[in-house]
């Protein structure tokens, strides 16, 4: 079993950033992908990022591409979302996740955080 607890969630001016952190407790997340995906309010849960069991490969969704970054420390067994140049339309609660089934990239996360919320206000 994974247990995932994201925090740095809150409200920021458009322009501004914010840092996200997924922390994995229950089992060592090293050796699976993990990443991060979005529910805007009356949408569906989309994806936003994931980064490779080894932290060498990276993918965005397009939406995001050169204004977040995700990294990941192993010996905290944690991962993390750097959000840069946000948005009005970034708002969202966000979720990270852990496909265990995998090593490069996110296919089915098997396990999911309670997510954290995140405004941007215009």
């Amino acid at each position: 079993q994974v247990q995932l607890v994201e925090s740095g969630g809150g409200t920021v001016q458009a322009g501004g950033s914010l840092r996200l952190s997924c922390a994995a407790s229950g089992r060592t997340i090293t050796r699976y992908p993990m990443g991060w995906f979005r529910q805007p309010p009356g949408k569906e849960r989309a994806f936003v990022v994931s980064i490779s069991w080894n932290g060498a490969n990276t993918y965005y969704a397009d939406s995001v591409k050169g204004r977040f970054t995700i990294s990941r420390d192993s010996a905290k067994n944690t991962v993390y979302l750097q959000m840069n140049s946000l948005k009005p339309e970034d708002t969202a609660v966000y979720y990270c996740a852990a496909d265990t089934r995998q090593l490069e990239q996110i296919r089915a996360p098997d396990y999911w955080g309670q997510g954290t919320q995140v405004t941007v206000s215009s």
